[in-house]
């Protein structure tokens, strides 16, 4: 059986996932992977109601294993099941998953190239109430500057699906991002070809061009619907994909437009836009690049909401910052 027809996708499937919310539906595709794939096996740090994975434990409890709060141990244990010809699956929050283990990540994955598939749960700002120790705007950052490390950054419940399904033959470890929270707005009605490393242009225009990933997408979509008010005619591209960066669209973009903005739920160091602006910068003339995101500070802890407008992660304040900058 293909990846493809592992895990059947329909509109009420794309639906009920965007309800769920990434992590949920993260839980229920492994569910659905396990059945096809016999040497799959499931790591966790004490996250397995978090990750959606009760059902999983319950079910196949012989592919689970339970490592309680030891990040470090996550990653070794994880590669050295890898190196025995298991496939797989990490998860627990995003700044554990990816900062606390971070030299075993370095070093067994990156270094010794051992595969595994990493999940960091709720990165971004959605647990913002929490604070800035589980708000994850670095992991991006951190990992891009390690090598044979894949990140993909889904921008809804589908492209969690599809981001499962395509990393689990890939040649390198692959770190999930997931964003955003439930009973969000879907970005795809309908399947789509998803490939590791290829941006999709979701909209076409001749102005501004809108990079974005994640749950910042959805934002990105609708901002590009109000501009068209305005009379400013942007496109809009999903890089869920953030390394290996999509550098024959960006380079496609930066002949047409007069501006490009990318939008991301991270530090604008070292995230998206700094994947950006280092493709733009080898080329002889570039738009300019006005980048979105945590303006490399911790502010206080808030709601989502609050945090997303603070930030100017919302389509009004996507369409101020397009205004003000379209000339």
């Amino acid at each position: 059986m293909s990846l493809k027809q592992m895990i059947e996708i329909n509109t009420k499937k794309i639906e009920m996932w965007s309800k769920l919310g990434s992590r949920a539906t993260f839980g229920l595709s492994v569910l659905e992977i396990e059945k096809h794939i016999k040497n799959l096996c499931v790591l966790t740090c004490d996250v397995s109601t978090s990750a959606g994975l009760d059902r999983f434990r319950k079910q196949v409890p012989d592919k689970f294993i339970e490592l309680g709060i030891s990040e470090q141990n996550l990653i070794g244990i994880a590669s050295g099941l890898s190196s025995e010809g298991f496939k797989v699956i990490t998860t627990t929050f995003a700044p554990f998953q990816t900062m606390r283990c971070c030299e075993q990540i370095k070093v067994n994955l990156g270094y010794m190239k051992t595969k595994v598939i990493m999940t960091g749960l709720a990165s971004g700002l959605i647990l913002g109430s929490l604070g800035y120790t589980h708000c994850s705007i670095e992991d991006i950052g951190v990992l891009r500057s390690i090598p044979n490390i894949t990140i993909i950054s889904p921008a809804d419940g589908l492209e969690v699906v599809k981001s499962l399904l395509a990393s689990i033959n890939h040649k390198e470890s692959v770190y999930i991002r997931l964003t955003g929270g439930a009973n969000s707005t879907p970005v795809y009605k309908k399947d789509y070809q998803f490939k590791i490393g290829k941006a999709v242009k979701l909209v076409d225009g001749n102005n501004v061009a809108i990079f974005s990933s994640g749950a910042s997408v959805s934002q990105a979509l609708k901002a590009a619907e109000m501009l068209k008010q305005k009379k400013i005619d942007t496109s809009v591209i999903n890089f869920h994909t953030i390394k290996p960066i999509d550098r024959d669209i960006i380079l496609e973009e930066a002949k047409s437009k007069k501006l490009i903005i990318t939008v991301e739920e991270h530090n604008v160091l070292g995230g998206l836009g700094s994947a950006v602006s280092e493709v733009l910068a080898s080329i002889s003339s570039s738009p300019k690049l006005i980048k979105i995101g945590v303006n490399d500070q911790y502010s206080k802890s808030g709601s989502y909401d609050y945090l997303l407008k603070y930030y100017g992660l919302t389509a009004d304040k996507i369409i101020e910052t397009v205004t003000k900058n379209f000339k």
